[in-house]
């Protein structure tokens, strides 16, 4: 009687843990299937932001350099066509998503120097309520927020990777200039600034389907094997 009775309490454990076990392994895959799609959201979400601004961004650099144009007298027209040294160079570099990404966050903070020297130079020859003056303290400050939403966007991906400096240094910024010079630097700058920012505009899109639908589809994956 006493074995019989030991081997119903047996049973009943062995039920019991069973239970137990079926009930954790649920709520694994659940745990797994609200991580996998909380990623997936941060990544889209972490894009998306990036790109509203970019765009935003590179409209008002369009605005800026029309701008600009109007504010700097006869030929202005050839200034942006002639050959300035030490300007970074708009397109984006690098092989994988991650070098790719990282490329575009040294390059706007390469860029920032020299929005800020064609900021010093038009305030020595605009009027203080320019509108010049106002679109690039636009351009300046909503793209510095560009760098920050791409370094978050970068470390939610590859949390593991340092974002690393500018190659080569702090930026090389131009010898004093005089007004003419000045005039085409400030217009080769801007040009190229917005060059660079289209190209960001088109590489994210290309991110999208490389970096968050892969991301996707591979989470889709596994949860189908859990």
């Amino acid at each position: 009687m006493n074995g019989h009775v030991k081997s119903m309490h047996f049973q009943q454990f062995m039920e019991l843990a069973t239970t137990l076990l079926s009930f954790l392994l649920v709520m694994a895959v659940d745990s797994t299937r609200t991580a996998a799609a909380s990623r997936n959201q941060q990544c889209g979400n972490s894009l998306q932001r990036t790109s509203n601004l970019t765009r935003l961004v590179h409209k008002e650099s369009v605005d800026l350099i029309k701008t600009y144009k109007a504010s700097q007298g006869e030929m202005s027209e050839l200034f942006c066509k002639v050959s300035v040294n030490n300007i970074p160079d708009p397109n984006i570099s690098g092989m994988e998503p991650s070098e790719r990404i990282v490329s575009i966050y040294t390059h706007l903070q390469a860029f920032f120097p020299h929005l800020k020297r064609v900021y010093e130079q038009q305030t020595d020859l605009q009027l203080p309520t320019s509108q010049l003056l106002t679109q690039l303290n636009h351009v300046s400050g909503h793209s510095k927020n560009l760098a920050a939403l791409v370094k978050i966007f970068y470390q939610s991906l590859f949390p593991n990777l340092p974002v690393p400096v500018p190659a080569g240094g702090p930026t090389t910024l131009p010898p004093p200039q005089n007004v003419f010079q000045q005039k085409v630097y400030g217009c080769v700058v801007l040009k190229t600034y917005k060059e660079f920012l289209s190209n960001v505009s088109q590489e994210l899109k290309t991110l999208r389907s490389q970096v968050c639908r892969r991301r996707k589809q591979i989470n889709t994956l596994l949860l189908r094997m859990t």
